[in-house]
């Protein structure tokens, strides 16, 4: 399927930009000696392992149901997403211990301008990367991928406050390097909320949007034939939106006919929601 396949290369294509990243920053810091450059360094590691969680993570959520997984694998994303969170925590947290004995020490850094060049590359290479994940996002709804592309779109302004530390030591404001550090470590905590939330909501099942749900009774109400519905049940796994609902229906008509109706309303929900899940119950009048 393409939504599959969209998702395994948005998957490559992040652990060999982290690994990419990783050896370029790791090459600026030890010629600068930046604690703002190693703070980024060190978020490209965090990139890295999270990314390598991610690809195995779609592959795993990707695999079709089994016996023991009825509804398939798709909460892998969700914990795979909550993995990322830790990772990030512990990073920002060591960053910023890293940062205060940084200042308190008086550390001086050099040779600015290779970490300059080292650091435009990183925000073209990053920019590249999280305009393919967007895509991917528009067209999968991977709460995976959108959790990785956020740490990207993340490391974007990172990248950009690291350059504007370098280029403020070359000045002679030397402080502002750990400063800087200290900034990306608290949006690196700020970050994290919005893929905490929307993990936890998938792993606790929470409904389907309320728009959804409008576009649901939209739906059925337009099969001629529906007398009404109840008992309206959804959720998600993964990126597997999941509906159940008890149809009304003349009590009169034969069997054949109803299932006739409750066929047209699942492909109408089918078409409107690819890959779902659509369980039927019908009730007569």
């Amino acid at each position: 399927m393409q939504r599959e396949r969209l998702m395994r290369w948005a998957s490559l294509a992040s652990v060999a930009t982290a690994f990419s990243l990783i050896l370029a920053k790791l090459v600026a810091w030890l010629f600068t000696g930046s604690v703002s450059v190693l703070a980024s360094l060190v978020d490209s590691m965090l990139d890295a392992m999270a990314s390598l969680v991610n690809l195995l993570a779609v592959r795993y959520s990707l695999k079709p149901a089994d016996e023991d997984h009825q509804f398939g694998h798709g909460k892998a994303e969700s914990l795979a997403a909550l993995v990322q969170t830790a990772f990030i925590c512990g990073s920002a947290i060591f960053l910023i211990f890293h940062a205060i004995d940084d200042l308190r020490s008086r550390s001086e850094i050099g040779n600015e301008q290779v970490g300059v060049w080292v650091i435009l590359f990183s925000i073209a290479l990053t920019a590249a990367l999280v305009l393919f994940q967007g895509y991917v996002v528009r067209h999968t709804g991977s709460v995976t991928i959108k959790a990785d592309a956020l740490h990207y779109r993340m490391d974007l302004l990172t990248n950009a406050s690291v350059l504007a530390a370098l280029v403020l030591s070359w000045l002679g404001y030397k402080s502002m390097d750990a400063w800087v550090a200290i900034g990306i470590a608290l949006y690196m905590l700020y970050g994290v909320r919005e893929i905490v939330m929307e993990s936890f909501d998938l792993l606790m099942d929470r409904q389907l949007p309320p728009e959804q749900l409008e576009e649901i009774e939209t739906l059925v109400m337009s099969v001629g034939g529906v007398q009404g519905f109840h008992e309206l049940r959804t959720r998600r796994s993964g990126t597997m939106p999941i509906i159940q609902l008890d149809l009304e229906m003349d009590g009169s008509m034969t069997l054949e006919e109803a299932h006739d109706i409750a066929e047209r309303v699942m492909i109408l929900i089918k078409k409107r929601f690819p890959g779902a899940d659509v369980t039927i119950h019908q009730d007569p009048v």
